[in-house]
């Protein structure tokens, strides 16, 4: 392959000297600057079209939620992390029925930027922001009868995602604002609309799309 480039520059540097040999006889006009430069032009191209794929390489580059803030600055607890649904499975409810998809503060389930979790309201309050670590942002806004304690159960769409991307884990949950004992509708929408955060949003939206 450098072989076969330094061919290329070679002929492309006899044709520059001849055009310019031709031009200089006719127009009596020194050209040899201007050709120096063309051939620097030339010869760099390959490392600049290189640094180009590079910038746009880095440039399309999401970092994730994890490698883009300072979790440190915010309160740890250890936590065993489980998955639900809004089907039967999870709920005893079926589609159809009138609480079907609706969490104990009364909105709806969720699984976008900042999904919906359940949690023991007397350590997460209803309200409670944590970010969780492989999952995401998670809105305490459900109750469940066998998430006492340090436990939290994490919304998902479908029973084949709560095992293909969860299943059962102990995690280090980090709280970024605790609750009030209260959450709107309106307040989780804004929380997923919040210009600042959707480069984030984007990307995760995109990666559940590819999986």
């Amino acid at each position: 392959m450098m072989v076969l480039y330094g061919r290329r520059l070679a002929m492309t540097v006899l044709f520059f000297f001849a055009l310019a040999a031709t031009y200089e006889t006719l127009s009596g006009i020194h050209t040899y600057s201007l050709v120096q430069n063309m051939i620097a032009k030339a010869s760099d191209h390959p490392k600049k079209t290189d640094e180009t794929l590079i910038q746009a390489e880095a440039a399309n580059h999401t970092p994730s939620l994890e490698e883009s803030f300072d979790w440190s600055k915010y309160p740890v607890k250890k936590v065993v992390a489980t998955g639900y649904t809004a089907g039967e499975e999870s709920t005893g409810k079926k589609p159809g029925h009138p609480s079907y998809g609706i969490t104990y503060s009364g909105v709806k389930v969720k699984r976008d930027l900042y999904s919906t979790v359940a949690a023991d309201p007397s350590v997460f309050p209803i309200g409670t922001i944590l970010f969780i670590p492989g999952y995401g942002y998670g809105v305490v806004a459900d109750t469940g009868s066998a998430i006492k304690g340090n436990k939290i159960d994490l919304y998902f769409d479908s029973v084949q995602e709560v095992y293909k991307e969860w299943g059962k884990r102990t995690v280090d949950v980090h709280i970024i604002q605790m609750g009030s004992g209260k959450i709107t509708e309106e307040e989780i929408t804004a929380l997923n609309e919040d210009e600042a955060m959707q480069v984030f949003r984007q990307n995760y939206l995109k990666n559940m799309k590819e999986n």
